[in-house]
């Protein structure tokens, strides 16, 4: 694993608290909207990439969900989420793993990722990203990263921003693009991230 990677984000999730970074949403209202637009069974599996103190998975618990994954580099993140859902927290299995190097011993129908594709800056982390979906994912994918019209960097790293076109380009032709739409995010600090989220389906001519 990176470890000056996992040293950087554990460092952000043991000292800062959800009210101090700008990614905390109360309600992921978008990434909801787009998980209930697919219309899963229940017992569909779903995996939350760089979840972190998301609460996307507290949703995913109250809606019944049976086979939910959270992943991210940090255990402290982790940790954190887990204690914050007690008994609840045994619904769910934790992987602590940097995205990059992931090795998945089973596939998932639906991957949702929020805020973690973009920190991706290199070609080859990149490449490695999208043999994970090709290989790996069932039905859906779900992805919000920041828009071009986004910031340029989080969290003191570099990002990639993208659009529609840029997407659809990278997740063909294993995935074809269900919806694309743009929202203006707002930090807990009273600021504005525009983030581009897109959801896209797996094509049975290429799985």
């Amino acid at each position: 694993m990176n470890i000056t990677k996992k040293a950087h984000w554990e460092n952000v999730y043991e000292t800062k608290m959800p009210n101090q970074v700008s990614w905390t949403q109360e309600v992921p209202k978008t990434s909801i909207d787009l998980l209930n637009a697919c219309k899963l069974e229940k017992t569909d599996s779903i995996i939350d990439v760089g979840g972190g103190e998301s609460r996307f998975v507290d949703y995913l618990i109250a809606e019944g969900y049976e086979n939910i994954t959270v992943l991210d580099i940090s255990a402290s993140a982790l940790e954190k989420t887990q204690k914050r859902l007690g008994e609840n927290a045994n619904k769910v299995n934790w992987i602590v793993s940097d995205i990059t190097e992931f090795q998945p011993n089973s596939t998932f129908d639906v991957w949702h990722d929020r805020a973690t594709f973009h920190f991706l800056t290199n070609e080859e982390d990149r490449t490695q990203y999208l043999n994970l979906v090709n290989q790996h994912i069932n039905k859906f994918i779900i992805l919000g990263a920041f828009s071009e019209q986004g910031p340029q960097k989080c969290s003191g790293l570099e990002v990639q921003q993208y659009n529609e076109l840029k997407l659809s380009e990278l997740f063909n032709p294993q995935f074809e693009l269900i919806s694309c739409q743009t929202e203006n995010h707002i930090t807990p600090f009273e600021t504005e991230q525009n983030f581009i989220f897109c959801s896209f389906k797996k094509n049975r001519l290429n799985s």
